[in-house]
């Protein structure tokens, strides 16, 4: 009776490592995709630079209305610019942070392609992590990492509040 019942027991030993193994191989492939890449959009490919080639993306502007001023965006050639204009119209209420910049947390990660830029200049608009969005009004030395979306030209005195910001593009 004992020999009988030690083959079954082998082959589901087997059967589980299998399956284990198959879904650890399949998670590592998984983390291993460029997270530049927004496989949903069949509008923009990216080269391998992370570059975006998209001439919607040419075609639209996106713009941030603060204190009633409506500002254009000049926009980056990445997948976290095309993620972000997908997301518009948004209306978000932006906090202070440091006295040198307004961040807000989105409701989920963009893609991101995150450097060191050395310095931030004011008018930036930066993704920090996968999911905090942030306009910079005082230029500054920094070790921290960003994926840089654009860059707002005469951006005006933000204070030291939360201020309400409306992106959109046209």
């Amino acid at each position: 009776m004992k020999k009988k019942l030690e083959m079954p027991i082998i082959v589901l030993v087997v059967v589980i490592i299998t399956v284990i193994v198959t879904m650890v191989m399949m998670n590592q492939n998984r983390t291993n995709v460029d997270p530049n890449l927004d496989s949903a959009d069949s509008s923009a490919e990216a080269d391998s630079s992370g570059e975006i080639e998209n001439s919607e993306m040419e075609e639209n502007k996106m713009y941030a209305t603060i204190n009633g001023e409506k500002l254009e965006i000049q926009l980056e050639d990445n997948a976290t610019a095309v993620a972000l204009a997908k997301m518009l119209p948004l209306e978000l209420t932006m906090s202070d942070l440091n006295s040198n910049e307004k961040y807000v947390n989105l409701d989920g990660p963009l893609p991101v392609n995150s450097y060191e830029p050395g310095r931030v200049e004011a008018g930036d608009v930066m993704l920090y992590g996968d999911d905090c969005l942030v306009i910079f009004y005082e230029s500054f030395d920094t070790e921290y990492s960003y994926t840089k979306i654009g860059h707002i030209d005469g951006l005006p005195e933000l204070g030291d509040g939360d201020v309400v910001v409306e992106f959109g593009a046209e």
